[in-house]
């Protein structure tokens, strides 16, 4: 096919292509969609493929012309994009015909559409740039902390001999609210509700109240809360619930030695062992996290300091994904996550806007990632690649080639690979930005930063 093509730059990454093709091409497209209607039209009076040409065209001009249009467009768009690597549309971005031309046999045929392009980022701007790297120390303190952890992940539940509530142990109540006549308020009863004494985690915020309440014993506790209650439904109220205990259990804590240690793993001999191993995994999750923020702060910089529009079209594809993706979490349908939405007395319309600048974040971020890989022609070699695989065997307590074997997909040897350019592009720019100490963080409270 005899064309030529002109691309024009719009704005958000969006492109016109105008397309002009020749008349030859015009007339044989014509003639070869025609010379198929004449194969087998059925019109009266004339035989199956005896139908005179001019006799179709009375009956099917408009037909014949729109299919003529048509397959000049596919084609002529096809063989473009095949070629096209700048301007190629996004997957969901298909092209919009601007008008409809009108079909003329005795001219060429000039067309244009307009869609959305992958964006062009060029990432010169570094300067200025200041990556702050939380201070983060594990010691003696920090180990204690996880050995509790398991201690009371590892703990026994059972009866409280004396059936006293008191503060830790693990109840079991029936509540509900009165009102000013000692009648249950509707809807406030709750039964079997089980919650661990001082951790506030119950509505009311009853622990201290019925410390001291054996089992079976209901108690009427009228409460004030303070004009800045957290919860609004209690702030500046006195509410007054009645309280059954239906049970009354403890946690048996194992003692923390060498047989514990054993019973949490065989690989342990020692508590030492043990506890060089947690010191070892917090040290990895540590470095982990620290990784991530960094990486966070610089992507977020370089986005402020390399602005560029987002194409409409990759936006809503990315919320649409993430709506998807809720939905799978709730195992239903998009549909119906919509009504249950609702129902609640939210929108889609709200959560997706709420969603917006966060996505916008995270989409160019990761432009400026692709970009600046493929501009400073990153690359993996295979012994990059069976370095990490080494990595991640130690890490996971796995071999090699249990790892091996998980990659063989080859989708998630792509990612692999992916990663591994990722980590060589930040290695990169960790050596032409500012890298400073951050603020004293406890390992604790590092993995409730962002």
């Amino acid at each position: 096919m005899k064309l030529s093509k002109e691309f024009t730059k719009l704005e958000k990454s969006a492109v016109k292509l105008t397309v002009t093709i020749s008349k030859n091409d015009v007339n044989e497209t014509y003639t070869s969609i025609t010379s198929k209607y004449v194969k087998n039209a059925q019109i009266p009076g004339f035989r199956k493929g005896h139908v005179p040409v001019k006799i179709l065209e009375q009956k099917y001009g408009e037909a014949l012309k729109a299919d003529t249009f048509s397959e000049l467009i596919d084609k002529s768009l096809n063989e473009i994009f095949d070629n096209e690597t700048e301007n190629r549309p996004l997957p969901y971005a298909q092209p919009v015909l601007e008008k409809m031309p009108e079909l003329d046999m005795t001219k060429d045929l000039v067309f244009s559409v307009t869609y959305d392009t992958f964006p062009s980022v060029k990432v010169t701007e570094f300067g200025g740039i200041n990556v702050k790297e939380p201070q983060v120390t594990i010691g003696e303190a920090e180990i204690k902390e996880e050995l509790k952890s398991m201690q009371e992940r590892n703990a026994i539940v059972m009866d409280k001999k004396d059936a006293v509530v008191a503060k830790d142990d693990i109840v079991t109540i029936n509540y509900c609210e009165l009102d000013e006549n000692n009648k249950e308020i509707k809807d406030s009863k709750r039964e079997d509700f089980v919650f661990t004494v001082g951790s506030g985690e119950n509505i009311y915020k009853i622990d201290n109240e019925i410390i001291g309440m054996k089992k079976d014993e209901t108690k009427e506790i009228t409460k004030k809360y303070a004009k800045d209650d957290a919860d609004p439904e209690l702030a500046g109220k006195t509410k007054k619930i009645s309280v059954t205990v239906k049970a009354v259990k403890i946690r048996d804590l194992p003692k923390i030695d060498d047989d514990f240690a054993q019973d949490c793993n065989e690989k342990y001999k020692t508590l030492a062992d043990m506890k060089a191993d947690i010191q070892l995994n917090m040290e990895r999750a540590k470095n982990r996290k620290i990784k991530e923020l960094k990486n966070n702060s610089l992507l977020s910089q370089l986005v402020e300091k390399n602005p560029f529009e987002l194409p409409q079209s990759m936006l809503d594809a990315e919320l649409a994904g993430r709506w998807n993706m809720m939905a799978q979490q709730f195992q239903t349908s998009p549909e119906q996550l919509e009504k249950m939405i609702t129902a609640s007395g939210q929108s889609k319309e709200t959560m997706l806007k709420e969603w917006t600048g966060d996505s916008e974040k995270m989409l160019k971020s990761r432009i400026i990632v692709d970009s600046l890989i493929k501009e400073r022609n990153i690359s993996v070699t295979p012994e990059e690649i069976e370095a990490e695989y080494t990595k991640i065997a130690e890490e996971g307590g796995i071999t090699v080639e249990e790892v091996k074997k998980h990659y063989e997909d080859p989708r998630s040897k792509e990612y692999l690979i992916e990663d591994a350019k990722e980590n060589k592009l930040y290695d990169q720019l960790y050596k032409e930005v500012k890298v400073s100490k951050g603020d004293k963080v406890s390992f604790k409270d590092l993995f409730a930063l962002k």
